[in-house]
């Protein structure tokens, strides 16, 4: 196939330019069809509530700029099996002349949370693929087999498509064994597959390239700490276009306070709780997982209602929110003595691109670093990467919103066209 030269950033594009992406959850089905060529969405969608009578679809084709065109659709009803809600997407898309059978469809790319060790880029699923993906299930027992499920079924569909998998660990596999071991027994360790794998690879992949361009410099030039703040939230140290240090760990619960999700915490406390309030170990997995953070904290997990209940004088709301950028000053500071030099600190996902409050607090007192956020730029909204910083803060603060299926459409479709 010949290709032809594409937008900075894109990838060569060839006859076949279009790549399915799907995220496969528990009981839902996120996916988008992009055209490679420009990098445009022509679909996106979502199946959720799989397996229950209330199932959910909703389906968008996108005009060439991104925009919603006029066929939205929504459909409810019994959608039994991941099986059933990809032959439901297929049949939606295929309204739209985009169908899975299709000859410009190059790729399907599925996200796969957890790649271990052994995936530190996008891989062709074979047998041999699935096998390891399967193998790492107890260190992802929530998402690595929802992904298999997707991928499998997708496989049944398009036998004859090559299907991608882009693990959200593989950017973190750079990190050096300082980082990513623990300081516990090496053989115990070792025998359980215990150290920092890091998530959200992805997007903070993405984001930190994208920093670099807005920075008008190659990646391999530029030092930045990416902070990814959604209900999930993870940093990351990222030196010449390469992960040094992030924040989460064996799972998502290490590192920043989240909505639900209790970040750092002394291992010791699990010990007390069971020792001591007689909880059983399942009982702490959900305490950790889904009862702590900024839920536990103040009992929302909306940052925008958080600083509303802030603003009419809330003090549990106060506090659950001071101890939030407490650990992001923390993380921040801990990530630049980790790098030496800091070209950029920047924000992305649902709370980094929104709410300005955040990056304000996140950033005060940290003048002498270097840093400083202009309170005029930091309240403009807009959909575009952007500096907040004035002109003289020796150090760049940005917010670059940040997009995982196009970083996975490009990696898979860089893949089969390699």
């Amino acid at each position: 196939m010949t290709s032809t030269p594409n937008r900075e950033g894109a990838v060569p594009v060839t006859a076949a330019h279009r790549i399915l992406v799907l995220n496969s959850g528990s009981s839902s089905v996120k996916y988008q069809l992009l055209d490679m060529r420009d990098s445009s969405r022509l679909a996106v969608g979502l199946v959720e509530r799989i397996g229950e009578e209330t199932s959910r679809l909703v389906h968008s084709p996108l005009t060439g700029d991104g925009g919603e065109g006029s066929g939205k659709r929504e459909r409810t009803g019994p959608i039994a099996d991941h099986e059933a809600a990809l032959k439901a997407v297929a049949d939606e898309l295929a309204r739209d002349g985009l169908g899975l059978d299709s000859p410009e469809l190059a790729a399907i790319g599925h996200r796969v949370v957890h790649g271990g060790l052994k995936f530190s880029a996008p891989t062709v699923i074979t047998d041999e693929v699935l096998t390891e993906i399967e193998r790492l299930v107890p260190v992802a027992p929530l998402h690595n087999p929802a992904n298999i499920t997707g991928i499998r079924t997708a496989q049944a569909l398009r036998p004859d498509l090559p299907q991608v998998a882009v693990f959200d660990t593989a950017f973190h596999t750079t990190m050096p064994e300082s980082a990513a071991r623990y300081a516990i027994d090496i053989e115990t360790a070792d025998a359980h597959r215990i150290r920092r794998y890091g998530f959200h690879g992805t997007s903070h992949a993405f984001v930190s390239r994208e920093t670099a361009r807005l920075l008008g410099k190659d990646p391999s030039e530029v030092n930045v700490i990416v902070l990814h703040l959604g209900n999930g939230a993870s940093a990351s140290a990222v030196r010449g276009g390469e992960c040094v240090d992030t924040s989460m760990g064996l799972t998502p619960l290490e590192g920043l306070v989240m909505g639900t999700r209790s970040g750092d915490i002394d291992p010791a406390v699990t010990f007390h709780l069971k020792r001591v309030a007689g909880m059983t170990t399942d009982e702490i997995d959900v305490l950790l997982n889904k009862k702590s953070g900024l839920v536990g904290l103040c009992g929302d997990n909306d940052m925008r209602e958080i600083r509303r209940r802030i603003d009419e004088g809330d003090q549990r709301a106060l506090l659950a929110f001071e101890i939030y950028i407490h650990r992001l000053k923390k993380y921040i500071g801990a990530y630049y003595a980790v790098l030496g030099r800091v070209d950029a600190v920047v924000f992305t996902a649902g709370v980094g691109e929104n709410a300005a409050p955040v990056r304000a607090a996140a950033i005060a007192g940290l003048e002498e670093l270097g840093l400083a956020v202009d309170a005029d730029l930091n309240a403009v909204r807009a959909d575009s990467a952007r500096l907040i910083s004035p002109e003289y803060a020796r150090v760049a603060v940005a917010v670059v919103p940040t997009d995982e299926e196009l970083e996975i459409a490009r990696q898979t479709y860089a893949l089969v066209n390699a």
